[in-house]
């Protein structure tokens, strides 16, 4: 399966899991009398539209390039992230609002078996940061990536709320607003968890040199064709799933200005063939003596 079909289908099913996740978590939390339940319910539902949104930048991302866009559109996935970014603040902001607002009123003890629901949810929505972190690896794709730890936040919410309930149901009245302070813990977990996000995205937009790995990846290969003496400049720049290649080659400095032209192609080729990920090369060739 490409690259681009497992990001999607990475989506899919933080789509779907999200969208049953948000009406389990709010139905429980209104019967079950919960403000934290209906907190994580509140994030959840920002989490399916940033589930869309990932998917819409995963296809568009990989259209191909055209006379506006002659490096592609792979840019807009981090563009993408920012906004999945805006929607963990706004949820983050939401649920303290919201807690603020219920702190001093009036208001059953939460039921127990809110718990069990909880349970349940934690162990799923680890299983699903897992599974997406995982596609987001495989794909370099760091809208994904923002998604899964969409997730994982998701689950350190859950994992806040379960303590707060708990707390609640143990220690009886006096600790009726656990839950509440315990969604407030999370929101702070979400506004820092949005900076973790946030930054590689950025330093894809501003190109900063984060792929030292892949540089000695492409230096290494280059020196397996034949008529290439070594590597100097190489520069890399990630869009969308893919990379951008600048490179000086060394070849020998007797060679006429074909053969290091075809010398130029072979390289391009080797490289393209044996580093996936790699989308265009541009070489420059640089006389060896």
């Amino acid at each position: 399966m490409s690259k681009v079909k497992t990001a999607i289908k990475a989506s899919y099913f933080s789509i779907i899991g999200n969208t049953v996740l948000a009406i389990v978590k709010g139905l429980a939390g209104i019967f079950g009398h919960s403000y934290a339940l209906i907190a994580d319910a509140i994030e959840s539902t920002t989490d399916i539209f940033a589930s869309i949104l990932v998917l819409f930048g995963l296809k568009y991302s990989t259209k191909p390039a055209d006379k506006t866009h002659p490096y592609g559109h792979g840019r807009a996935e981090p563009l993408i992230t920012f906004l999945v970014v805006g929607f963990l603040i706004t949820s983050g902001t939401i649920i303290v609002y919201e807690g603020i607002i219920h702190l001093g009123k009036p208001r059953e003890l939460p039921k127990a078996w809110a718990l069990i629901v909880l349970g349940i949810i934690i162990i799923w929505k680890e299983i699903s940061y897992q599974y997406v972190i995982k596609k987001s690896k495989e794909t370099q794709s760091t809208s994904l990536k923002a998604d899964a730890w969409h997730h994982r936040s998701d689950a350190i919410t859950s994992v806040t709320a379960f303590i707060g309930i708990s707390m609640t149901l143990l220690l009886g009245e006096n600790f009726k607003n656990a839950d509440i302070y315990a969604a407030f813990f999370a929101a702070a977990f979400i506004f820092y968890n949005s900076y973790l996000i946030f930054r590689p995205a950025l330093g894809e937009i501003m190109d900063e040199n984060l792929y030292d790995d892949l540089i000695a990846e492409i230096r290494e290969v280059s020196l397996t064709v034949n008529g290439i003496l070594d590597t100097e400049k190489c520069l890399v720049r990630k869009s969308g799933m893919k990379y951008h290649v600048d490179l000086h080659a060394a070849v020998d400095g007797n060679k006429s200005v074909k053969e290091g032209h075809e010398l130029a192609h072979k390289l391009k080729a080797k490289l393209q063939s044996e580093i996936e990920s790699i989308s265009d090369v541009l070489i420059h060739i640089e006389p060896n003596n």
